[in-house]
């Protein structure tokens, strides 16, 4: 089998590598990659959103199966490009994508079939958004931008002066582009965020392991939103009690809602929730692995990943029987300086063997490049330090003291991922 992955991050650099723990795939090729990468993978340099390149590129090199992984190419159809060519995938089609293309889409969908979130109002006129949350007085109020926004598009205002701000950036100003050319404004809710991804192939749902995304860039969830510094697994705020309830009012209704509306989606459906004090909400769906939650997820799952991958495809995922480690799991984010702004790149990465790997910790390479047989940073976030523990704070332990010996120049990184949920 040859296998493509398109995708050039630490959550692509975690697939390859649980993909390679599969004996039939005699090769993988990833679309751009990395410098990191090119350790695990086959770089071949075609942008992933390339979606006519990439479908070229699969046909003409005999691929077997590909793996899209990054929201941008699923929103633009790739696996529909593919598919088209004769070549399986893995994730979405287009018109099921959308259900993290557009928040004013997934938001509506959840309205419509009964399926708990925030309650909300859309707004495609920046004067009249502002109105609303200036007649509702309601603070913290959440606004979001409607498309894609590399994960930074969600702004919580907490006075407003921030409110007023937030809608500038993302109506007037388009620092996102046309992402926030309409915004959901919603609630604010409480309680703990949990992570949970999915695998479907539009019959049956799996749940993964849950995890907890940590997405401001300084210590106790201070500064900008960012992609995400650094994530646990399992939260210990997702019980049995929670999983359950998960299941039975949001994840299979999502599923049956998508195949009722002849979207049928197949892949990995991220569901981002809120434990609030009502039970447990959306607070937003992906439709792809999350950055970085599948770096502590895939190193707890024992089942082959790429069989599972086969399921989602062909619809025989209910004949599986997906296994996961007692384990924990912790990643801990190492940006360049100034990130998710202004930041330099090019600066040597210290502390990494041939293989990117130190005993007992991987390395997943997010924004690297090689040259002269030297690791360099070509990113905002460059690596996730990741270890394994038999419990949360021994993999806390082994990832920061990997940490203190994995550096660049101008290294920026929370000392405090996961340290609100040690000895729960």
């Amino acid at each position: 089998m040859r296998v493509l992955v398109v995708g050039s991050g630490g959550r692509e650099h975690a697939v390859i590598r649980k993909l390679k723990e599969n004996k039939d795939i005699e090769q993988i090729i990833c679309a751009p990659g990395n410098g990191g990468i090119a350790a695990d993978a086959e770089c071949v340099n075609i942008k992933a959103t390339d979606v006519i390149g990439m479908a070229d590129y699969a046909t003409s090199n005999d691929i077997d199966f590909v793996v899209v992984t990054p929201d941008d190419p699923l929103a633009l159809g790739m696996v529909d490009a593919i598919e088209a060519r004769g070549i399986p995938c893995f994730g979405p089609l287009k018109n099921a994508a959308v259900i993290e293309a557009s928040k004013v889409f997934s938001k509506n969908l959840m309205k419509k079939y009964g399926i708990p979130t925030a309650a909300y109002e859309v707004f495609d006129d920046a004067g009249k958004a502002l109105a609303y949350i200036l007649e509702r007085n309601q603070y913290p109020a959440v606004i979001k931008a409607d498309g894609l926004a590399l994960g930074k598009g969600v702004l919580i205002a907490q006075n407003e002066e921030e409110a007023r701000e937030a809608v500038k950036e993302l109506m007037v100003d388009h620092s996102f582009g046309t992402a926030g050319n309409r915004v959901v404004v919603e609630d604010f809710m409480t309680g703990p965020e949990v992570s949970v991804l999915a695998f479907t192939d539009g019959k049956v749902i799996c749940p993964m392991v849950s995890s907890m995304d940590h997405k401001r860039a300084n210590d106790n969830d201070e500064g900008l939103n960012t992609g995400g510094m650094g994530t646990i697994a399992p939260s210990p705020f997702y019980t049995e009690a929670v999983a359950g309830r998960c299941m039975k009012e949001i994840f299979e209704p999502t599923v049956a809602a998508m195949n009722a509306e002849g979207r049928t989606f197949r892949g990995c459906l991220y569901f981002g929730l809120m434990i609030t004090p009502d039970g447990p909400k959306v607070v937003e769906y992906n439709c792809r692995f999350g950055d970085p939650e599948t770096q502590v997820v895939l190193p707890l799952l024992k089942t082959d990943l790429f069989t599972i991958m086969q399921a989602c495809h062909d619809g025989t995922l209910g004949d599986l029987n997906i296994e996961w480690r007692d384990q924990a799991c912790a990643c801990v984010i190492e940006a360049s300086g100034g990130y998710p702004q202004s930041y330099a790149k090019g600066y040597e990465i210290h502390g990494l063997d041939e293989n990117g790997q130190h005993e007992g910790v991987t390395v997943y390479h997010a924004g690297t490049k090689l040259e002269d047989g030297k690791y360099l940073t070509n990113g905002g976030r460059v690596l996730g330090i990741t270890a394994l523990g038999n419990n949360l704070n021994e993999a806390l332990d082994k990832a920061y003291a990997a940490v203190k010996e994995i550096g660049f120049r101008d290294m920026h990184y929370r000392t405090d991922i996961g340290g609100k949920l040690r000895n729960l």
